[in-house]
């Protein structure tokens, strides 16, 4: 498969002490963008920010090309980085995708995000804590990274109590200073970041998530709501956590073909 590093230069907040591969984007092309525009999704696998997980990454971006939609799977930067390295990585693969839409066959103003569990909360800040692009780095950086739309999976949305993923919390945030940390974590929780301007999102959790509770994703959605951003949520009765594309689970199982008509209902 092939790879492409989000940087051709050293990336931001690199340590070379770290042995990690270099954040980059594997593409799956989809056969109908040989024959017309279509929308783009970048995939974050879950893994609590210490792995990525294939059935949360490539398998899901595999399913997204064969139903039409050009998938790119991130490889993000996971402990012992930090939210520094790690939001950067997201921020740089739609400012990627958007700058080499055409390459693509891709509507550079058609970039979904989606996330899996930590993943999920990835997607979360890529569309509550884009940036509008800058000058100090290259050409690519000169773009935004706020996504078009957002599909957040069962994920970690919340930093604060009582429903946050205290682990993935730590990973992220927990070596910051007391204060800094407090900072962040109103910041980087989806359910108080969300305004106006956060892209249309689709969510799906199952109720009976053991691991990440089902009110990470309510709350978001009830955020979305105050601030009329679009939304689509589908919450099941079953399922473990950690589902990928859940074509065991025949309740779950439905939120693939759902998030594909979604997509193709807003121009995807």
């Amino acid at each position: 498969m092939e790879k492409i590093y989000l940087w051709d230069t050293t990336p931001p907040y690199f340590d070379g002490n770290i042995l990690q591969d270099t954040p980059s984007l594997t593409p799956f092309i989809a056969e109908r963008s040989k024959k017309e525009k279509t929308g783009a999704v970048i995939v974050c696998a879950g893994g609590s920010y210490i792995v990525k997980t294939k059935h949360e990454g490539i398998d899901v971006a595999e399913s997204f090309a064969e139903n039409g939609f050009t998938a790119f799977n991130l490889d993000y930067r996971v402990y012992p980085y930090d939210h520094k390295a790690i939001l950067s990585d997201v921020r740089r693969a739609v400012k990627w995708v958007r700058y080499h839409a055409e390459e693509y066959n891709v509507d550079p103003e058609k970039i979904c995000v989606i996330g899996f569990s930590a993943g999920g909360h990835l997607a979360t800040l890529s569309a509550t804590n884009y940036d509008s692009g800058f000058d100090g780095g290259d050409e690519i950086d000169k773009l935004s990274s706020r996504p078009d739309a957002a599909i957040i999976s069962y994920a970690v949305i919340s930093m604060v109590p009582p429903f946050s993923h205290e682990h993935s919390r730590y990973v992220l945030i927990g070596r910051e200073n007391a204060e800094k940390r407090g900072e962040l974590m109103v910041k980087y929780s989806g359910e108080l970041a969300a305004d106006e301007n956060t892209p249309p999102v689709f969510l799906w959790h199952t109720a009976d998530d053991g691991c990440v509770e089902v009110e990470n994703s309510i709350n978001l959605a009830s955020a979305l709501s105050r601030h009329k951003v679009p939304f689509e949520m589908h919450i099941f009765d079953k399922g473990p956590h950690s589902l990928g594309m859940a074509k065991d689970f025949p309740g779950a199982g439905q939120w693939g073909a759902l998030a594909f008509d979604w997509l193709m209902r807003m121009g995807f």
